[in-house]
């Protein structure tokens, strides 16, 4: 997870190695305090010990001068003096500290990993991964990722510090473009599932000519071209629901699949079903296009088609118990919104925290049981507040659940009144007693959309991530509002678990 100090190459690598040094001090701070230790209490000197674990994180290589001077430059003197400190306390209490930082830790990496090779799990290839929803439903049904990749670099940074049983060299950050006739070089073994969601924008009722074709969906075909590469047993691919009057161009392309491989030629048959998360149990109604595609002779072996897996989907419904928002942002600590500017970023006890010590169970509900899998979940991520203005405080403290930016209540300070008929739905307190509207990328521009229906502010990352159906010890990383835009653009994981339980008895 750390990159060698001296191989850090430019401000973005830079950048992620200093978020994850201030993650590393934010844990053993929260440990401290849940277990009334005095983290400045221990040796702040370095010591052969404190050199060894640093050596273990990979962050140096050896016990010279000129790597602890250069760990100093790049961290600044207060930081390296806390991080050192850090180091010392997660020595001396390691038994205690258990495995709360094995996600940062590659010889503890390692180990997860060499137990997940040992289990006989279908392999999974991820594209357009993102924050790693899609890979976290399918993991948490048996699968194996095999091989992940995105474009995007906070999502990989977010998607290896969740996916520790995924070796760091296997969440490839780079354009699928680039990749695609590589992809002997990352995949030696049969890949028994492709799975992920291709951006697809170039929809258009004016163009007449094939949608699917608009150069904008461009990464879509190399999605295809990757599924002519690694042939996989079978495909699952989302997307949005505006897919949906396009869907047969899908289809006709993935019929046009041929791949001759040793003797054998393998094509697919697919099909697609516009699917609702809340429908899995997820708190969110939230409506995605799936395609499933299988390989001929899978399909003839098990006598099944994409509709039977698509059915099969809709059949275990009933075992889903339904949950509302209130499910979602219950069990978890109140928050008042920062009302002062550029606090967004720093923690205290009123707006919240990256990191802090979660003061309830994490499975009170059947809701959080189910997000949680039951377990205990000892410390909350990402429950920070979202600055806002006097005049965005009134609309929110003004609002009752379920009203837009037209009600009259709020006309007098609405800012775009004048703009009605666009902005509409720019705000709107959410409704805890339904399913959540849909979390969105859009998020990350004002928050607005999704007030609080009891507190007065926007709702948190982490309450974002609860609706999306992400486990509350699942940490995103990046900036705090690209933490809005890798939760938005992800499948949740509740709803990637039920599509990935239909065809895992298959495999």
């Amino acid at each position: 997870m750390f990159k060698n100090i001296k191989k850090i190459e430019n401000s973005r690598e830079k950048k992620f190695f200093v978020e994850k040094v201030n993650l590393f001090i934010k844990l053993i701070n929260v440990f401290a305090q849940r277990n009334n230790l005095v983290v400045s209490s221990v040796d702040p000197e370095i010591s052969n010990s404190t050199i060894k674990r640093l050596k273990e994180l990979r962050i140096i290589e050896s016990n010279s001068e000129d790597e602890q001077n250069h760990l100093i430059k790049v961290l600044k003197t207060p930081l390296y003096k806390e991080f050192i400190i850090a180091i010392n306390f997660n020595l001396k209490y390691q038994k205690l500290i258990g495995g709360l930082l094995n996600n940062l830790d590659p010889r503890k990496r390692k180990i997860i990993q060499e137990k997940s090779n040992k289990n006989n799990r279908p392999l999974t290839v991820d594209f357009f991964c993102g924050a790693g929803g899609l890979s976290l439903g399918f993991s948490q049904e048996g699968f194996k990722i095999d091989l992940a990749n995105d474009y995007e670099d906070v999502c990989i940074e977010t998607f290896r510090y969740n996916h520790p049983e995924v070796p760091d060299d296997r969440v490839i950050l780079g354009d699928i473009r680039n990749i695609v006739d590589h992809l002997d070089e990352y995949i030696d073994n049969e890949i028994d599932i492709v799975i992920g969601g291709p951006p697809c924008q170039g929809f258009s009722s004016a163009n007449q000519q094939r949608i699917i074709d608009d150069p904008r969906n461009e990464l879509y075909k190399y999605y295809l071209k990757a599924i002519e590469k690694i042939a996989p047993k079978f495909v699952v691919m989302e997307n949005v629901r505006g897919m949906l009057p396009y869907a047969e161009q899908v289809v006709e392309d993935y019929k046009n699949i041929s791949i001759e491989k040793g003797n054998k030629t393998f094509t697919y048959s697919v099909g697609c079903k516009v699917l609702v998360s809340n429908d899995f149990g997820v708190a969110q109604k939230r409506q995605r296009l799936i395609f499933i595609a299988i390989r001929n002779d899978i399909s003839e072996k098990r006598k099944i088609t994409p509709f039977s897996i698509i059915q099969e989907i809709e059949n275990n419904y009933s075992q889903n118990k339904g949950h509302i928002l209130r499910d979602a942002l219950g069990y978890i600590k109140p928050l008042d919104a920062p009302r002062i500017k550029n606090m967004t970023e720093v923690d205290d006890e009123i707006t919240g925290k990256k990191v802090d010590i979660n003061q309830f169970n994490g499975n009170e509900n059947s809701y959080l049981k189910l997000i949680n899998e039951g377990r205990k979940i000892e410390y909350v991520f990402n429950h920070k507040a979202r600055y806002t203005n006097d005049i965005n405080y009134e609309i929110y403290g003004t609002l009752k659940q379920g009203e837009d930016g037209t009600s009259d209540n709020i006309k007098h300070v609405m800012p775009y009144k004048h703009r009605n008929h666009i902005f509409k739905d720019k705000y709107f307190k959410l409704i805890e007693d339904r399913p959540s509207r849909t979390i969105t990328a859009h998020l990350k521009m004002d928050c607005h959309s999704h007030i609080h229906p009891r507190q007065v502010r926007s709702i948190t990352p982490r309450e974002a991530a609860r609706i999306q159906s992400f486990p509350d010890d699942y940490v995103f990383l990046g900036a705090y509002l690209k933490t809005y835009m890798q939760i938005g653009n992800a499948v949740p994981p509740v709803m990637a678990r039920g599509i990935a339980k239909a065809i895992k008895k298959h495999l």
